[in-house]
């Protein structure tokens, strides 16, 4: 697998999050299907209430995502714009965020270099039924569910970015009585934590407008022919175009229209690799109404002709190599 191609996982539609002033390499299109809508939780071979683990950026998990466990998220490196629910903002490293059961959330950094970082993220999942079912035997756990469900909207606590680390790398190599331990002492800590501010104006139930989102991109990367605007896809989802538009771009990374004419070329690259077709045999084929329009479209996006792309895709493939598409 090239660069591209782990890049392309870090989105359930395949698309990298960045933006174009991101000094990451440009991100495309994986005409894979969509992936599952948990992928943000990471893999764990752990037992017991508690998770716990890191990922770099890019990554698979670095993506627009919700799942039904709760989540303490702190970014140890680089810079960005945070997504939570319906809050758009900023974070740097020190960002400490806690997010109740299936509000989206993610993080797309902005300012890493070329080749990542090795961790960007150092993550805590926890279901909340022990801790609720607890509270109602246990008074001293009481503290820690009104924190819980204020992190229904999300949390963003101040101040705490040094605890939270030191309480993160207890729990890492923590386990059993011991691990429980260095969590209720890192809860405790977040519960009287007065320094914080909420972040989602609505409580998000996100799980079913990420999932239509993530199929209808599944649907076009693996058909982009298709003659859809982006009224006519917000209708097909029963949202309106400016919701629609807002969950597309934090989903994909990019708008509708820029999202499906990069699957289109994507889909172009391929054929013009792995085919004799005439050029405007192959832009019809994938979906534009004109020669000029794909031409243009084209050289945007990957910065080169049609015909020199093929031109070059054919000198790499004598040489042995695979040109990235």
């Amino acid at each position: 697998m090239d660069a591209f191609a782990e890049r392309s996982l870090c989105s359930a539609t395949g698309l990298h999050g960045a933006s174009p002033g991101c000094l990451m390499p440009e991100a495309e299109v994986d005409l894979e299907p969509a992936r599952a809508i948990t992928l943000g939780c990471g893999p764990s071979d752990e037992d017991g209430l508690i998770r716990c683990h890191s990922h770099g950026f890019p990554s698979p998990l670095a993506r627009w995502h919700c799942h039904e466990e709760y989540e303490l998220h702190l970014i140890a490196a680089t810079s960005g714009e945070a997504f939570v629910g319906d809050w758009i903002g900023t974070f740097d490293p020190g960002h400490l965020v806690l997010c109740g059961p299936q509000l989206p959330h993610h993080w797309r950094s902005l300012d890493a270099p070329p080749e990542g970082v090795p961790q960007r993220d150092l993550i805590i999942h926890f279901s909340q039924e022990p801790i609720f079912e607890a509270a109602g035997k246990i008074p001293e756990f009481v503290e820690a569910v009104q924190l819980l469900k204020r992190a229904q909207y999300g949390i963003e606590f101040f101040g705490m970015a040094a605890s939270a680390e030191k309480h993160w790398k207890g729990i890492e190599r923590a386990r059993g009585l011991k691990r429980f331990s260095v969590f209720c002492e890192l809860l405790s800590d977040l519960a009287r934590c007065t320094d914080y501010r909420l972040l989602s104006g609505v409580q998000a139930s996100g799980g079913n407008d990420i999932k239509a989102i993530n199929n209808l991109a599944a649907r076009i990367a693996i058909d982009p022919s298709g003659d859809m605007n982006t009224a006519e896809a917000a209708s097909e989802l029963g949202m309106d175009a400016g919701r629609f538009g807002r969950l597309f771009r934090r989903s994909t990374g990019y708008g509708f229209v820029d999202y499906l004419n990069r699957v289109r070329i994507k889909k172009a690259c391929l054929l013009l690799m792995q085919t004799e077709r005439q050029v405007v045999s192959i832009c019809y084929e994938v979906g534009f109404n004109n020669l000029s329009n794909f031409n243009r479209k084209f050289l945007e996006i990957k910065g080169i002709t049609p015909k020199e792309y093929r031109k070059r895709s054919q000198r790499r493939l004598e040489l042995g190599s695979s040109p990235s598409v």
